[in-house]
């Protein structure tokens, strides 16, 4: 088992926990709410930032135009039909997503949604650990990786862990930081 493949697997598990923090919307425009947003495009799911640039006018709207106008009312229907919880207005050549002010008990909900996806995150790093771990004693069984060697390698992945799992729980202290501040 390779350290550096397990750092590797971890920081990937981190960046998609950073990721998922993106979709979780904070009172302010960001166009990263709407990654998970797919439109039905001449009979495929295509994401819709490939089909319209995005982009934040001010801090409580996005704009989205479109790259090919004929597909304004598919991704307007795209939009209302997401789990984002915004109604798009539409003039014609771009659409517009006014972003409310959150309510004090919405905050509290994402608050626990980003909680939710930290743990998640924290999870899938204990799992790359444990398959390492398990790696390791499998090497040291079949001759392959002297018993100390074989402890050293374990506590190397254990610091990778901790040190990843530390960088998830910051990522989700900046998040809730950014959810709660009004």
């Amino acid at each position: 088992m390779k350290i550096a493949e397990v750092e590797s697997q971890m920081q990937k598990t981190i960046e998609a926990t950073q990721r998922s923090f993106n979709t979780i919307r904070t009172g302010r425009a960001n166009s990263s709410l709407l990654d998970r947003v797919m439109v039905e495009y001449y009979g495929s799911p295509t994401a819709l930032k490939s089909l319209a640039s995005i982009n934040t006018p001010d801090a409580s709207t996005i704009a989205i135009q479109p790259f090919d106008r004929k597909s304004i009312n598919l991704i307007e229907k795209a939009i209302s039909l997401s789990d984002i919880g915004l109604t798009p207005s539409n003039d014609g050549s771009t659409i517009r997503l006014n972003i409310p002010p959150l309510t004090s008990e919405r905050r509290k909900e994402f608050v626990k949604t980003a909680g939710k996806l930290a743990e998640e995150g924290r999870v899938a790093i204990r799992n790359i650990r444990r398959d390492a771990v398990d790696a390791i004693r499998k090497q040291e069984k079949s001759g392959e990786v002297a018993e100390d060697e074989a402890r050293d390698l374990q506590d190397k992945v254990q610091k990778l862990t901790d040190k990843s799992i530390a960088k998830i729980d910051q990522l989700l202290a900046e998040k809730e930081k950014d959810i709660t501040t009004v």
